[in-house]
């Protein structure tokens, strides 16, 4: 089915005003209209003609990798995932992701000043949620981890997601025969650790205990389709294709360690989102559950959903960010603390509260 029609409405990038799109009736039965999330940069905010956040009903802040970036050259090439986003209240934010570099691994986030002092700097406002695209690139950048280093040293399993092929389990294992364990309990604490750390800074502000969303991941094919320029990861791919080649890994079991991988940090994603004590504010968006068209094995360019082994395009970037969209809007809404029926009221039957 091809995409809805679009009209024009306005937004801002680099403080010009650009074309963004708006979509028709056909997007939502309940809301004839919604609008693209209005998406300004840090560097709008202190230039002469700073937007007017109080027509909007939403202000959220965000920050995140190759999925979030403003760099011109991905946004010609891969899409943006923040761009696709629509909400039927006038929804603003402002993106820290950068034109340059986004975030490489999620420990950068410390050190990006423009997010820190819009979420903890003393002038900074009060946001009504963050948005958050991490944990993708350190998942890959764990799986891309030689089994031996420059000097033939070996890299213990605590330190690698893959195994070489003398460290296999047994066939009667499937694919989770190639997976170290013990590395992806390394990246789980890691991710845990840093979660928490950005939940801190949240509350060091205005914004403390305001809602924080984070998506989960696709399942790429791995494939020798690299990007056109240098990526995030210091390289411009491919990025699992040569790493489960170096490992030995089968061909025929490439897609399937590949979902293995992501659907590991779905639910460790969404395990942190469960336990409301240690992780309070944080809601995941389970990105895996979206239907997208698997890019072609051994495919070069732009197959199906993908631009890049890694990368979505535009038509995956769509069906992605339009069911997050209400995932969001719910929270913001506070919907999601409206109790769901549990079952059918019949005869003789009473209402519970």
């Amino acid at each position: 089915m091809a995409p809805p029609a679009r009209l024009a409405v306005q937004s801002r990038e680099l403080g010009r005003p650009v074309l963004r799109d708006r979509l028709t009736s056909a997007t939502s039965e309940t809301n004839p209209f919604m609008d693209h999330l209005a998406c300004y940069t840090p560097a709008d905010l202190a230039g002469r003609t700073p937007p007017d956040f109080s027509t909007f009903r939403w202000k959220l802040l965000a920050q995140g990798d190759s999925w979030f970036s403003n760099a011109r050259a991905k946004l010609n090439a891969h899409a943006n995932l923040l761009q696709e986003l629509v909400f039927k209240s006038n929804t603003a934010a402002v993106n820290c992701a950068g034109t340059g570099n986004a975030l490489s691994h999620m420990v950068d986030l410390e050190s990006s000043p423009d997010f820190v002092r819009l979420l903890t700097g003393p002038d900074a406002p009060t946001w009504d949620g963050i948005l958050l695209s991490v944990g993708g690139n350190d998942l890959i950048a764990a799986a891309r981890t030689p089994a031996q280093n420059w000097n033939g040293e070996p890299i213990p399993l605590e330190l690698r997601l893959l195994r070489h092929q003398t460290e296999w389990g047994p066939p009667s294992a499937g694919v989770a025969r190639y997976f170290s364990e013990p590395g992806w309990a390394t990246y789980a604490d890691y991710l845990r650790a840093n979660v928490k750390h950005l939940l801190s800074l949240r509350d060091q502000g205005p914004s403390t205990g305001k809602p924080v969303f984070m998506h989960c991941y696709a399942v790429p094919m791995p494939r020798p389709a690299a990007a056109e320029g240098g990526d995030d990861l210091g390289a411009g791919g491919p990025w699992l294709y040569p790493a489960l080649k170096a490992y030995g890994v089968p061909a025929a079991d490439w897609a399937a360690v590949s979902r293995l991988m992501v659907f590991h940090l779905a639910q460790l994603l969404k395990s942190m989102a469960a336990d409301k004590e240690a992780f309070r504010g944080l809601f995941i968006f389970d990105s895996t559950a979206v239907p997208l068209a698997l890019a072609a094995p051994g495919s070069t360019g732009i197959s199906g959903d993908w631009h890049n082994e890694i990368h979505l395009n535009h038509s995956g970037c769509f069906k992605i960010a339009r069911a997050w969209s209400e995932h969001i809007e719910m929270v913001l809404e506070g919907k999601h603390l409206i109790p769901v029926p549990t079952g059918r009221k019949g005869r003789g039957s009473s209402a519970s509260s």
